[in-house]
């Protein structure tokens, strides 16, 4: 028997662009703290801690946790692409539901540069070398930064199969600046019209501009997990709880025949198909989605992979408005990474953050009238895919 887990506590700080932060430092702490005082309990409460980042050196985590607290518990440092701050939080989860702890904090924060992401090591194979082996297949995206050529090769791919046009990546982009603008944590609260995106810069000629693209970010998020015993003896929150969670790498047919594997595609369908299982639901039961939209292709892709509409269907489900208020699902109410941005470490427990707070109530503008199951996905390309559903009832 595993316990039941509750979401106790959430915090984050606003997103900003590279240039205007605080050091990871003081970041983390910040959204620590925000967490612990969101849950009502104290640091010393806390039984292990798992921090996420990817662009730091070996125990930053501990730098930024021993700034609220030095008692001694495990800290436990994790690097999952840009799946780690989701990871982390099921690597929390799974302590407390195999009765290994019954309260843990899950911080992710992420201290970035300007420009498009490559590898830090150049002396080693890289670990996206079998994935970008694969886009090879498409020559026009030669020389083009990785995380492009993959994205965009996805996309492609389903542009190729199913004959979607431009413009529905450049719908996603738009919806996601209409609910950033009412998140005043995220990075960019501008709203752009789909005219907009389509006329931006171009990164890939009938494939990108650059607006479909998330850009750089610096910031933190923190989340505290408890059991449903502990939240009951010491009177915290525990309306929220995770109903079911997966976490899954890549398997042979990411290096098929089909593009959109490498963009993390089957292992996101298989996550969900899990997750479905471990709670007894299914994606007609969901109210809102926090997906991993670091380009609006993915965004796309990720529809299907989660049964959100059939394959294939993702075009119609955009132009009849099934993503965003008054449709089937509201996707990324906070604006997703396009807007609220991307610091790797901080995504998955921001896109937590999120949720829990409108399974509470408390979103504000960005509100979800009568949530009460909610839907995370979080990737990371080499590969990780953690899917997290929450329940409020």
């Amino acid at each position: 028997m595993s316990q039941k887990v509750v979401v106790a506590g959430v915090g984050m700080i606003p997103f900003m662009k590279p240039g205007q932060n605080e050091t990871y430092v003081a970041m983390g702490e910040q959204a620590v703290r925000l967490a612990l005082a969101d849950a009502g309990v104290g640091y010393e409460s806390i039984q292990q801690a798992y921090a996420s980042y990817i662009y730091g050196d070996s125990t930053s985590g501990q730098r930024a946790l021993y700034n609220v607290g030095m008692t001694g518990i495990p800290v436990i440092n994790v690097n999952n692409n840009c799946a780690s701050g989701s990871t982390a939080l099921y690597l929390a989860n799974q302590a407390i539901a195999s009765g290994m702890a019954e309260v843990v904090l899950a911080v992710g924060f992420e201290q970035m540069n300007p420009g498009a992401l490559g590898d830090t090591f150049h002396d080693r194979p890289s670990p996206a070398d079998l994935f970008l082996r694969q886009t090879e297949r498409v020559p026009e995206a030669a020389g083009l930064p990785a995380a492009l050529r993959i994205f965009g090769s996805a996309g492609l791919e389903h542009m190729k199969r199913f004959g979607t046009p431009l413009d529905t990546f450049a719908k996603i982009r738009a919806k996601a600046s209409r609910h950033a603008a009412n998140n005043p944590k995220s990075v960019f609260r501008k709203v752009v019209t789909a005219e907009e995106v389509l006329a931006d810069q171009v990164l890939w000629p009938g494939v990108m501009t650059r607006l479909m693209a998330c850009p750089p970010t610096c910031g933190a998020a923190a989340v505290v997990l408890c059991s449903e015993a502990y939240a009951k003896r010491h009177g915290l929150d525990g309306s929220v709880w995770i109903a079911g969670q997966a976490l899954t790498t890549d398997g042979p047919e990411t290096f098929g025949d089909d593009l959109r594997n490498i963009a993390g595609y089957s292992m996101s369908r298989a996550a969900a198909q899990q997750v479905y299982e471990q709670a007894g639901l299914g994606a007609e039961d969901v109210n809102l989605v926090e997906l991993h939209d670091c380009f609006a292709h993915n965004e796309l892709l990720t529809y299907e992979a989660l049964g959100l509409c059939p394959e294939g269907g993702a075009q119609k489900f955009v132009d009849d408005g099934d993503n965003t208020y008054g449709g089937r699902y509201v996707v990324n109410p906070s604006g997703g990474l396009l807007s609220k941005g991307h610091p790797i470490g901080a995504t998955g427990l921001a896109q937590c953050t999120e949720l829990v707070q409108q399974l509470r109530g408390q979103a504000e503008q960005r509100q979800v009238e009568g949530a009460r199951v909610a839907l995370q996905h979080n990737i990371g390309i080499g590969g990780a895919c953690v899917v997290t559903l929450y329940r409020n009832d």
